[in-house]
């Protein structure tokens, strides 16, 4: 990747696309890094793109941009319109970074994953704070179960849990393999609605179980590791319900950031867990999104602030 404070002045964009896509903090923290880079010819914007109109926005990018950054419903949809899908994306098999090599007949389309690094970042933060909340005794050590035990930081966690089946589960699987969680329970609505994340489970090597959304909130004090990908409310319902429940040591990650806290983060904290916002994966995903196409080192400082100052607005 070569640097792009190397040359070749001109302008050079970016964007973020999906429908919806007006909330997405991604503009702030691309804008942030560029800024703090001292890359004063890049642009980076929110472009509201269906999965109906991906392949003629993409069919009519110029030697402008540099990349795209992708969210829902895009992950998947754009997988056919690549010329390289790169080795983590591919076995996942959803991308949420483009990168735009070249220009003319010679432009190559290259699709990558950031999503899973940044979500086993938020989950090492997780880990990170439920590891000082165990040793100031903040937080009760979880006891039987098939998930029970409270991993240390760094070390890796005994069990896990993911909400949804979508997209993002797929990458979740990927980053809880990595932090040594290969045998997760991923909850869903519907058992039918499964095929494409049990294929990519089949790439990943990693063998989930899978299970009913509405038994999730009585099994969840069991785990040390829980992703709810769901979108925003889609979990309210298990919120709701945990209440009930035992008190939790685990760390859960909810993708969803609006509206903050959710309903599942808040009710987690209460019941004694640790919760980590979607906010947090968002930041580390963009970080490796800044380093992929600038070729830069991503000034994290900076984008935290920024991130800080629009959670604040």
């Amino acid at each position: 990747m070569s640097d792009a404070r190397g040359g070749g002045a001109g302008l050079r964009r970016a964007a973020v696309l999906g429908h919806p896509v007006g909330h997405s903090l991604s503009p702030t923290l691309h804008r942030a890094a560029y800024a703090a880079l001292g890359l004063t010819d890049w642009r980076y914007d929110a472009v509201d793109v269906t999965s109906d109109q991906l392949a003629e926005f993409v069919a009519g990018l110029d030697g402008t941009w540099a990349g795209l950054s992708l969210t829902m419903p895009l992950k998947q949809t754009v997988l056919p319109l690549l010329d390289h899908i790169e080795p983590l994306a591919d076995v996942v098999g959803a991308v949420n970074t483009v990168l735009i090599q070249g220009t003319g007949v010679r432009r190559v389309l290259v699709g990558a994953n950031t999503d899973v690094y940044g979500i086993v970042a938020a989950l090492r933060e997780g880990l990170d704070r439920r590891a000082g909340l165990d040793r100031q005794g903040g937080v009760p050590e979880v006891r039987g179960g098939a998930g029970a035990g409270s991993a240390p930081a760094g070390a890796p966690a005994r069990s896990a849990a993911v909400l949804g089946a979508g997209a993002t589960a797929a990458s979740t699987l990927a980053a809880l393999a990595q932090l040594g969680c290969p045998t997760p329970v991923v909850y869903v609505r519907s058992l039918g609605r499964i095929g494409s994340l049990m294929r990519a489970a089949h790439r990943m090597g990693v063998e989930p179980r899978y299970a009913l959304l509405p038994t999730a909130a009585e099994e969840l004090a069991t785990f040390d590791l829980v992703v709810s990908t769901l979108p925003a409310h889609a979990a309210d319902e298990v919120a709701a319900a945990l209440g009930a429940t035992a008190a939790l040591g685990g760390v859960l990650l909810d993708v969803a950031y609006e509206p903050r806290p959710t309903a599942l983060s808040l009710a987690w904290t209460r019941a004694g867990g640790v919760a980590v916002g979607g906010e947090r994966m968002l930041l580390h995903q963009a970080v490796e999104q800044v380093r992929l196409m600038t070729g830069l080192p991503a000034p994290v400082d900076a984008m935290e602030r920024a991130l800080a100052g629009a959670l604040k607005a």
